[in-house]
């Protein structure tokens, strides 16, 4: 019984070793076991692309060996058609060596890394995959034109449904993919945002050369910009043309920050994160959280959401966002008065709540401040509304962490008896 009672014990935990480790992959080290992919290895990091593959799960690698990838650096291509083409070859399904041979109807489309990038006209960024009699598998970009001329040559690694490295024969060919890129210094960011709804924002900023100034100086070395679209700010105008000429640079310097940033690190990431306004003691910071498919930005005044991408390209990335976000540092959030409690509920309420919203009341007697203000923001010793919220979705999160670990351990004993 006792024996029985460990072998289950086994089970469960090797199952929570699994559950644990299923989706970690990290795609320069399977490659590092295989020399004759080190060129392609390199590059994968060097445009990184390689976290953004590490990022993904359910993925396919179509890695090209060294004499393969000599061939297409001939041709001299920039660092950033290099990543366009080298995203052609990061399929976003997983296909193993023995699924490659049971596709249904002897054909499959797949999309690719390039074409979740949006730079990807109609379906150029897909890849057309074609088992031929014979076990022959073709691979060809859609855009070729129908051509299948690169053939799978073995299974590099495979962690099942997670990702799968397959080499193939050459690299596949695209018009589209191996188009010029122009690199960071020669594009035009405020002709990018004013062409896809931010031309209020757009004119905004060269409007004012110092804030131009310090984001052209930051495209080189990596910049994320959140612009807000035409009609929030549009609307916002008058507020910000009531600001300071030193305010109105800053203001502006908020919306950038000062590396890149791509759509898939920003869902994958929470927390602070420093803005081109961001001056020592001036922290002119906001907060990024993302819940599934939905990135928010946040400071203690209000949030905005990012509801569009209009450039995702190394090292330059310009996402559109809902609203104006709004520093602490030049706005002060909004005091909505509670109301006040009926007789009968003002005994049981918290003496810690009540005596803190009476504090709040003595140094709020005077006309509350609205968003609308230009002036220092509050302590950040006040907690906001949405910041207790946080903190509390965190704590029940962690909690529900807890309690998993405490019932796992309880079923481990159980059975140990």
């Amino acid at each position: 019984m006792m024996g029985q009672r460990q072998h289950v014990v086994l089970l469960i935990f090797s199952a929570f070793l699994l559950f644990q480790t299923s989706n970690a992959h990290n795609i320069t080290r399977l490659l590092a076991k295989h020399p004759s992919l080190s060129t392609f290895n390199h590059y994968l990091t060097l445009t990184h692309l390689a976290p953004e593959i590490n990022r993904r799960t359910t993925i396919t690698v179509l890695a090209l060996d060294n004499a393969a990838m000599s061939s297409l650096l001939d041709k001299n291509p920039s660092i950033y058609t290099i990543k366009n083409i080298l995203s052609l070859h990061v399929l976003l399904d997983y296909f193993g060596a023995k699924k490659l041979h049971q596709i249904r109807n002897g054909t499959a489309l797949a999309a690719t890394m390039f074409q979740a990038t949006g730079v990807a006209p109609g379906v150029s960024g897909f890849v057309n995959i074609t088992d031929f009699k014979g076990g022959k598998v073709g691979f060809g970009a859609e855009d070729n034109g129908g051509s299948l001329n690169s053939f799978f040559v073995k299974s590099v690694e495979e962690l099942p449904y997670n990702i799968s490295v397959i080499q193939i024969s050459k690299a596949l060919p695209s018009v589209v993919a191996e188009a010029p890129t122009p690199g960071p210094s020669e594009l035009n960011i405020t002709g990018i945002m004013s062409a896809h709804g931010c031309k209020v924002f757009a004119d905004t900023l060269l409007a004012n050369p110092e804030a131009m100034g310090t984001y052209e100086d930051n495209v080189n070395g990596g910049l994320t910009v959140f612009c807000p679209m035409d009609d929030p700010f549009k609307a916002f105008l008058p507020k910000y043309k009531n600001l300071t000429a030193s305010k109105k640079a800053s203001f502006l310097e908020f919306f950038g920050v000062p590396v890149y940033q791509s759509l898939s690190m920003l869902k994958s990431n929470n927390g602070l994160m420093n803005t081109l306004a961001t001056d020592g003691a001036s922290k002119f910071d906001f907060t990024v959280q993302n819940e599934g498919e939905e990135v928010t930005l946040k400071t203690r005044v209000n949030t905005a959401k990012i509801t569009g991408t209009l450039i995702d390209e190394q090292p330059v990335a310009i996402y559109t966002i809902d609203k104006v976000l709004l520093p602490k540092e030049l706005f002060k959030a909004a005091l909505s008065p509670a109301p006040a409690p009926a007789p009968e509920e003002a005994a049981d309420a918290p003496k810690g709540s009540k005596s803190k919203t009476k504090s709040k009341s003595k140094t709020k007697s005077k006309a509350a401040p609205t968003p609308d203000s230009d002036s220092p923001a509050e302590s950040p010793d006040d907690d906001p509304a949405d910041q207790v919220a946080d903190d509390d979705n965190a704590a029940m999160c962690f909690g529900a962490e807890r309690l998993a670990v405490v019932g796992l351990s309880l079923l481990l004993v159980f059975f140990l008896l």
